[in-house]
Parts: C-alpha cells; structure tokens; sequence
C-alpha cells in the first residue's frame, strides 16, 4: 500500500440503476423476490458502495495488492426506481494497517438513497487466490 493513502481522500461514482438492479433481478431464484417492487435492491447498493471504495482505494495500491470488504453497516433509507442516476460518495476516513476505513453516502437525484460504514482490507491477490484455491480443494476432498 502506498503511503498516498490517507484520512481525507474522497471520491464520487455515478451509477444509473436499471431493470436488473431491482429487487426481482436480485436472486431471480426466489419466488418472493420476484413478488416485491421493483426498485434498487440493497445486495446491489451494498456492492455500488464497496465499488466506489475500491476505486478510490485502487489507486494507492502497490502492484499485486487489491481489496476484500470485510464489514458493511449501511442503511438503506429510500426507493429509487430504474432509470434514476445514483451518485455515491465515500471518503476514507482511517487507515488502520491493512485495513481501510470509509464512510459511504448515496444520493438519487431525490432522495439519500443510503448511508453507512465500510472496512475493507489489503491483500495479495495472488497469495489470497492460493488460499481458497487449497480450501476448495480441500472441501471436495481433493488431493494434489
């Protein structure tokens, strides 16, 4: 991680919320997400907030490096309808070692959408891949 990385970065995403995005688009498995309305569902606003972190984040990584979230706390405090553009802001608020700390808002154009906290924490890629890649094979019985 590259010492650019401080308290006091910002950074802004917009993001146009379609049809898929909503609720029925979710887990189209599921009869009863099927039934509900379809607005911006909260599994998607979880990963736009992780996204805008991880563009902000990116940029003072060393090579090889990425990010995992590893905790969420939002709230998600309004509908917003296909079409409505979504512009979220976060802004790190702590680096704790290897973890990041942001405070996250989205906003539709009408309404804040959602609010919250978000960690995420530094990685090899390379080494993390290797990890689950043992774990899997581990779960299925494999051996090498």
């Amino acid at each position: 991680m590259k010492s650019t990385l401080k308290p006091g970065l910002t950074h802004r995403l917009t993001f146009t919320v379609g049809d898929r995005h909503t609720v029925p688009g979710l887990y189209p498995e599921s009869p009863m997400f099927q039934a509900m309305p379809k607005v911006f569902a909260t599994g998607y606003m979880v990963g736009l907030f992780e996204w805008c972190c991880t563009e902000l984040l990116n940029k003072h990584l060393d090579p090889g490096e990425g990010s995992l979230g590893v905790h969420v706390n939002f709230s998600h405090l309004a509908a917003t309808p296909p079409g409505l553009t979504i512009a979220v802001d976060c802004e790190c608020v702590a680096v704790d070692g290897k973890t990041v700390h942001f405070k996250v808002r989205g906003h539709d154009g009408v309404d804040l959408i959602g609010e919250g906290e978000h960690e995420r924490a530094v990685v090899n890629y390379e080494r993390f891949n290797e990890r689950v890649a043992e774990k899997a094979k581990a779960a299925l019985g494999v051996t090498a």
